[in-house]
């Protein structure tokens, strides 16, 4: 019961930071076929009945695949796309037709003791992708296999007003009634471009995107996407993380990459400071800046507790208010997570680090790292020769980082005259 009431206090902001956003969620066709397919439709249930304005992207390629291999054809692919010719496309509207259907009768259900009770959700699809041929590329033709041209922004936002939830197949139609087979991924992102949307959400096989070693990226910007899909070559998960860097390129301000695999992926990454999967953002999401006036409420939350066991100084609201200036911090996406102040002495060259803490959910990350080279490079500009430390609980940990014990006597007067001999910190310098 604790775990989840502290669960809730840790969602709330989002829940509150989410209601009236619009959100690209697109779900590729193996999804569907995948086990954990009921839970990502609870879950996209759960995103409505919380507020948020839901555009659904479903792709088909396995079931297009499966009739394919039911009618004897041969599929055919030129640059990883679908030539779709006419028995193709007849089987690709087979695919899609049932797959939306089926799509809107899950979403339909009322089920007992699930976030879908009584929820009596409005599912609304149509012909809001206008689209154009591919053409021939490389001298083959790619004949009902198209792109994107428009996305009917107006249409769907006015299906949002209303509280539904719009489903946006991979088809597309042009003004001369032709239909053409589009790649889901290219209609989720004109999609969340054209209609503004705050995210995009992007299904994949994987928890994220893996680095050689296994290790899931967290966060990208999009200009370091490039080395990665030359790693990757030709394969879904470059195609993900090309569709997450172009949205974010056409203004959206977040794009997720999460794994359809994993029964509550899509919640753990919208409603927890960390996530599960990898984020594409032009925006950055754990950063290292100097503190301001509206940051004291957050400090207060993080030092609290360290100040309560006698690890650091207690200091007012009063006094930080006043202070705020000599304090840096590390801000993870909207939470302070690490703070470190400078405190020059008057009438000398040396400076004083004091209030270092770390949040103890984000430590061995580096971060009390981060803010002593950053404050050792403020107290440089500032023309400080030497840095000094007074502490009681973490010795250990200056020394391994080039601070040398010393004492009260070597402190210059003005912060000598300051020392609490009751407390009995232990004095460390550093020249730098």
């Amino acid at each position: 019961m604790r775990d989840y009431v502290n669960w809730l206090r840790h969602a709330s902001p989002y829940i509150n930071a989410h209601r009236d956003r619009t959100f690209v969620v697109m779900l590729p066709g193996e999804g569907f076929e995948h086990p954990n397919y009921g839970n990502i439709i609870h879950d996209v249930v759960l995103l409505h009945s919380l507020g948020v304005r839901l555009v659904l992207v479903h792709g088909s390629r396995p079931q297009i695949e499966a009739r394919l291999a039911a009618r004897g054809l041969t599929p055919k692919f030129h640059r990883d796309l679908r030539i779709t010719d006419a028995l193709t496309l007849e089987c690709v509207i087979d695919a899609v037709g049932q797959l939306r259907f089926a799509i809107e009768a899950r979403l339909s259900m009322d089920i007992a003791a699930s976030p879908m009770q009584g929820a009596r959700l409005r599912v609304v699809s149509g012909n809001f992708v206008t689209a154009r041929p591919i053409g021939v590329v490389d001298g083959i033709d790619f004949q009902h296999t198209g792109e994107v041209r428009r996305i009917d922004r107006r249409g769907i936002g006015r299906q949002l007003d209303e509280r539904a939830i719009v489903l946006l197949s991979p088809l597309g139609y042009s003004p001369t009634g032709e239909i053409f087979n589009l790649a889901c991924e290219d209609v989720a992102t004109r999609a969340a471009i054209d209609l503004g949307a705050d995210k995009l959400l992007l299904f994949g096989a994987e928890q994220g995107l893996m680095d050689e070693h296994g290790a899931l990226i967290r966060e990208l910007r999009p200009q370091q996407i490039a080395p990665h899909l030359e790693r990757l070559g030709s394969n879904y998960q470059a195609e993900l993380l090309d569709a997450a860097a172009q949205a974010c390129r056409g203004g959206v301000r977040r794009s997720h990459i999460v794994s359809y695999a994993e029964d509550g992926a899509l919640l753990t990454e919208l409603f927890t400071r960390d996530g599960g999967g990898t984020l594409v953002t032009q925006e950055q999401f754990e950063r290292l800046r100097e503190a301001t006036i509206e940051d004291v409420g957050g400090l207060i939350d993080l030092i609290r507790p360290l100040e309560e066991q006698g690890i650091l100084v207690r200091r007012s609201r009063e006094v930080l208010e006043r202070e705020i200036g000599q304090f840096s911090i590390v801000e993870r996406d909207g939470l302070i997570v690490a703070c470190a102040a400078l405190y020059p002495v008057a009438d000398s060259d040396w400076g004083e680090l004091a209030c270092l803490a770390v949040n103890p959910e984000y430590r061995h990350g580096g971060r009390g790292d981060e803010l002593l080279e950053h404050i050792e490079a403020r107290a440089r500009k500032l023309g400080l020769k030497t840095l000094f430390v007074l502490t009681t609980r973490t010795a250990h940990w200056f020394r391994e980082r080039g601070f040398e014990p010393s004492s009260v006597e070597r402190l210059p007067a003005a912060r000598a005259s300051l020392y609490n001999y009751q407390r009995n910190s232990k004095v460390f310098e550093k020249a730098l």
